[in-house]
């Protein structure tokens, strides 16, 4: 997980972190974080598989940013508060960001 220019949060999986990383801090990829440079590493995590990562991808990107920075500090008793209280107002941010604007992917 990358933390970007503005606060955003990027989320995505690779074969190559440091590569990735990289790519990511001197804009070479275009998109969304070429647009929010600079971007920082602030999570990753070594799955066995490329199949388990991309899941994990997936199921950080259905995430709140409040779950997604739980995760980055290792609270792991807000994000299953977090994740109990889902839907149900009682967990909110105060963000104004959509998840598309917080988590995108490689």
């Amino acid at each position: 997980m990358l933390h970007c220019n503005r606060g955003a949060l990027y989320v995505g999986h690779t074969d190559n972190l440091e590569q990735r990383i990289a790519q990511h801090e001197h804009g070479a990829i275009p998109g969304f974080t070429a647009d929010r440079l600079p971007v920082k590493l602030i999570w990753s995590e070594y799955f066995s598989t490329r199949i388990e990562a991309l899941e994990m991808e997936r199921r950080i990107k259905g995430w709140s940013r409040a779950k997604k920075l739980a995760l980055v500090r290792g609270d792991w008793d807000r994000i299953s508060l977090l994740a109990r209280s889902k839907g149900k107002g009682k967990a909110s941010t105060g963000s104004a960001r959509t998840g598309k604007e917080d988590c995108h992917g490689d």
